[in-house]
């Protein structure tokens, strides 16, 4: 008789081996692109990480991190190792959930399995586990620092610990094993709330166990009162609990007079005393299930608890304190997400809805010096009702989102949308575009990592021929749908012969794909893919891959009458479905040698002077530089100011202290000048003042002169800007004894700048920015990156002087002839001497689009630096910028892309012919195949095939001009070939 208990762990071990040494292969050695630069900061010093936080998660990475022993160079390293670990934990249990199932399947009992029974089992838990280790979305969260590796662990390990409780027959077993998942959950919470969806399913495991009869409505209900806990948990106590303790605080301060803090603490004795109170009274009336339901509510507590992290570091006052929670009010609107705003869900406004009315909603708090004050008011907005609707699915108001609904919808400027619409655009986006497409991507195939790609599917690879371009990307990843079919399989023989717990595996993929997708109500884009979300849904799935090799074996088994040999052969015959998966994903998935996402934040703060400060804008373009500031401990003398940030009070506040080696920054508003609810928005409204000095208007500002009212209906009375022209006065004497305008530019300077606010009103964020400006008086460097140069409030662009990546702010005005000015002198020392590009020349290293993206930009600027000192005739360093630029970003690496095409002209000028020839080749080549598929699949233009496009309009006369009529000829035939094939109006489309 086989040991099935030793094979199960052994089997399930060796299958965590496999996956976490293949995460450990293809781990990420540093920090990548988006949140794990961010978070990895946090958790090596245990600072505050963006809103609703992870401090379970902060705890157990800064662990990991002691695994470097002290360099700082391989922190992030052992983070990242740290989601291995996690991540093959998680294929660990998915194994053994797939194992338990497949027992009940068979209805097995506990030392009764035959061999041909294990060896079926084994190859299921194995294939299914393996399939899912595998699969696209799961193995990119497995090599990076971020939360989503630990949150599948939890999720991963409820799921098996209910299905370890539902084989359990003693009671008190069964009360342990309860709590023990309540703890999970608990922990879970400080880490991310993916855990929490998963229970209204397995409130199922609990109704099958404890009714012997089931019947649909007894399931709906058990699944309804799973629902119930999910919202007491995430409704309740998660929010809930200081919600109440944060009303007590303000009624005992503000209404009995007492000390700050009072409130909480009564709140803590009368919640725990009377929790404490009802535990005795389930024991001393041997309430059992009453007893049960309180210590896992205390353990759940207990797990929650983590979160006291958040507030004890906040006060500690870290570097990266986001949101500053120090107090039970900023602590509660941190974990409820206020700064993210609101997405309706049940009824709302379409997207052409106007606002007919605002009124006042709950008051917002602050702690002022003696109680808490009332700062605000939440606004709500009433809309047109004609124009609102249940479920509503096309809500964004934001112009660029009305666009691309319109576009999507096919609806003609001022024509409204109806609810079929609403219907069309869940079904066909939301969940079409934004799940199923993602869900392919993982059982079926990936034509690319381009931005949008489309899976594949089996009449794609039967009818479609690729392009090269499509065939070499590393992510075109074809499973030939074996996944999809196999699971499929499985799924139908989980229903046929085990419904309840198919029921359960259909609600666990349900709820963590389906009903997230109707619960997040995405809006028509997104910052990027957003597949890593629905992981959970495709876990569920795996689960139905791993029976599908059950089903193999039961019809093999019904033929040669051995389950032994049929489960073997199934096993066989389904085993290279992950083989397949890991084979395609490989390459695509080994972050090996990819340094980018730091050595590019490198070079942001290398081309800033000592002790700058430096705005930048979204997130890939600041936690790369917390990154390498707050854990490598680089350039930290520079300021990082995150420009959307810059509008609330806590973070401009958090800018007057001194920072690492950055001194505090002098603004000329006090706090209350620009606290909560102060200055949040000023109107512009052109009182006949041809301009206004700005030091005039903040001395005003600050004394809260009655010049600068406005009435309000709303508040009374709000502060006004009364012109949209602004003067700063320039301190020759300041400038000139500072040194801080180059030579090179010192015809070019002025006596004041004339700022032109843009818009209708001037944000907080505007307004500390010309504080700083103002008060700043050019004693510190004030850098830009792209980003935020082009998103602040007024434009700058004309004082502004390029000295590698950054754009420095400087008391001159561009001539008109000229697009940018370029300190050639310091930005050549900068890209020649102190930029960093490991490993970006090698074809073998995997660049994704955020890789692509950030080459993109440094094309660009190495472009514009060739520029600036060709026009000074310096050609060998223009030489050396360019041939640097085509040595360190080779196309055989990363393709090249608009800004490689605006180097052609730069390359003939250079004498450089033979590589500006190369670069048009590869280019049209490039686009011409990519127009040809485009026209041969009936695909709608986007934006790389108008950049195409573009590029091969551009060459073509620049290969006339340069002397190349024979190449011009060619190219202009091909174009004019495929131009005609498309259509003209269509391929004009942008």
């Amino acid at each position: 008789m086989v040991n099935y208990a030793r094979v199960n762990n052994l089997t399930g071990w060796v299958v965590f081996f496999v996956s976490f040494l293949t995460y450990v292969f293809t781990v990420e050695e540093t920090a990548s692109f988006w949140d794990p630069g961010e978070f990895i900061a946090v958790a090596y010093k245990l600072q505050v990480p963006h809103p609703p936080g992870a401090p379970f998660f902060l705890l157990v990475y800064r662990m990991f991190s002691f695994m470097a022993f002290g360099d700082v160079l391989q922190i992030a390293y052992w983070m990242n190792i740290g989601s291995a670990l996690f991540s093959g934990l998680t294929i660990l249990f998915l194994f053994w959930t797939i194992t338990l199932l497949s027992r009940k399947l068979f209805q097995i009992k506990i030392g009764e399995e035959s061999k041909g029974q294990t060896i079926s089992i084994m190859g299921a838990g194995i294939t299914g586990a393996l399939a899912y280790a595998f699969s696209d979305s799961f193995w990119f969260s497995a090599v990076e620092a971020e939360v989503y590796a630990m949150s599948s662990f939890f999720t991963a390990i409820v799921i098996w610990a209910f299905l370890k409780w539902d084989v359990i027959e003693d009671p008190k077993a069964e009360n342990k094993y309860m709590v023990f998942i309540a703890y999970l959950v608990g922990l879970s919470i400080g880490v991310h709330l993916l855990n929490l969806v998963t229970l209204p399913a397995l409130a199922l495991v609990v109704y099958f166990k404890k009714y012997k009869n089931p019947n649909l409505k007894g399931g709906i209900i058990a699944f309804l009162l799973g629902g119930v806990a999910l919202v007491i948990i995430n409704n309740i106590v998660i929010p809930g609990l200081p919600s109440v303790a944060g009303s007590m605080e303000i009624f005992f301060v503000n209404s009995l007079g007492l000390p700050f803090g009072s409130g909480i603490i009564v709140f803590v004795i009368l919640f725990i005393g009377g929790l404490i109170a009802a535990i005795r009274h389930s024991i001393n009336h041997r309430k059992v299930i009453l007893n049960t339901v309180l210590i896992c509510l205390t353990f759940i507590l207990i797990g929650y608890g983590s979160y006291a992290l958040i507030v004890i570091r906040a006060n500690a006052d870290t570097v990266i304190n986001e949101n500053d929670p120090k107090d039970i009010i900023s602590f509660v609107s941190y974990l409820k997400r206020e700064q993210y705003g609101y997405r309706p869900l049940f009824h709302g406004q379409y997207f052409t809805a106007e606002i007919v009315d605002q009124t006042e909603g709950a008051p917002v708090y602050a702690k002022g010096k003696e109680k808490y004050e009332i700062v605000d008011y939440q606004l709500v907005n009433e809309y047109d009702p004609n124009r609102t609707t249940i479920f509503p699915r096309i809500y964004s108001t934001q112009e660029r989102h009305k666009q691309i609904y319109r576009s999507k919808l096919g609806l003609r400027e001022g024509e409204e949308p109806t609810f079929a619409d609403n219907l069309y655009f869940m079904f066909d986006h939301q969940l079409g575009h934004m799940y199923w497409r993602y869900f392919m991507w993982n059982f079926s195939g990936r034509e690319s990592d381009f931005s949008d790609a489309p899976f594949m599917s089996l009449w794609t690879t039967i009818s479609t021929e690729f392009p090269e371009y499509i065939k070499n990307n590393k992510a075109h990843n074809n499973y030939f749908m074996l996944p999809l079919i196999l699971g499929l399989i499985g799924m139908f023989f989980q229903a046929k012969y085990d419904v309840k717990s198919f029921w359960l595996t259909m609600m666990l993929f349900l709820m963590m794909g389906v009903v997230l997708v109707l619960y997040l109500n995405s809006p028509p884009v997104e910052p990027r893919e957003r597949d890593y979300i629905y992981v959970g849904s495709f876990y569920a799935f795996a689960i139905w891959i791993g029976f599908g090799v059950l089903a193999l074996a039961h019809q093999i088994g019904k033929i040669n009458k051995n389950l032994a040999t049929a489960g073997l052969v199934a096993t066989l015959i389904a085993f290279p479905i992950p083989a397949i998966m890991a084979i395609q994903n490989w390459d695509d998935h080994d972050r090996g040698g990819r340094y980018f996402s730091v050595d590019s934040a490198r070079n942001f703060l290398a081309s800033c002077a000592p002790n700058a400060i430096l705005f930048t804008g979204g997130d890939n373009d600041t936690f790369p530089l917390w990154y390498v500031q707050e854990v490598e401990g680089f350039r930290t003398d520079v300021r990082v100011i995150v420009l959307s940030y810059f509008d609330t009070d806590w973070y401009v506040k958090q800018m007057t202290r001194p920072v690492n080696d950055s001194p505090a920054l002098d603004f000329t508003l006090d706090y209350d000048n620009f606290k909560k609810g102060t200055n949040d928005v000023l109107y512009i409204t052109e009182r006949g003042l041809e301009s206004l000095a700005l030091r005039d208007y903040l001395k005003l500002l600050k004394s809260g002169s009655d010049l600068l009212k406005l009435s309000s209906g709303r508040t009374g009375t709000i502060n006004m800007v009364p012109s949209r022209n602004l003067s700063l006065d320039v301190d020759a004497e300041k400038v000139n004894e500072l040194g801080v305008v180059p030579e090179a530019f010192e015809d070019l300077k002025i006596p004041r700048l004339n700022i032109r606010l843009k818009g209708n009103y001037v944000t907080k964020g505007t307004l500390m920015l010309l504080d700083l400006i103002a008060t700043n008086n050019w004693e510190r460097p004030i850098y830009f990156n792209n980003t935020s140069l082009a998103t602040i409030g007024f434009d700058m662009s004309d004082h502004v002087v390029m000295e590698g990546l950054t754009y420095r702010l400087l008391p001159i005005q561009k001539p008109d002839n000229q697009d940018e000015l370029v300190n050639t002198e310091v930005a050549y020392t900068n890209v020649m001497e102190n930029f960093a590009f490991r490993g970006m020349d090698n074809p073998d290293n995997y660049f994704d689009d955020e890789y692509r993206r950030f080459t993109s930009n440094h094309r660009s600027v190495l472009n514009s630096i060739t520029i600036g000192l060709m026009d000074e005739d310096e050609m060998d360093k223009a030489r050396d910028i360019q041939l640097l630029s085509l040595e360190k970003f080779p196309n055989e690496a990363i393709s090249y892309d608009l800004a490689s095409g605006q180097s052609v002209p730069l390359l003939f000028e250079l004498g450089l012919d033979e590589k500006a020839l190369d670069v048009i080749e590869k280019m049209s080549n490039r686009a011409l195949e990519m127009l040809d598929f485009y026209n041969r699949t009936g695909r709608s233009i986007d934006r790389e095939a108008s950049i195409s496009v573009e590029m091969l309009r551009y060459f073509i006369p620049v290969l006339k001009e340069k002397g190349y009529p024979e190449e011009a000829s060619r190219l202009q035939n091909q174009f004019e070939r495929i131009f005609g094939e498309m259509g003209g109006q269509r391929i004009n489309r942008r």
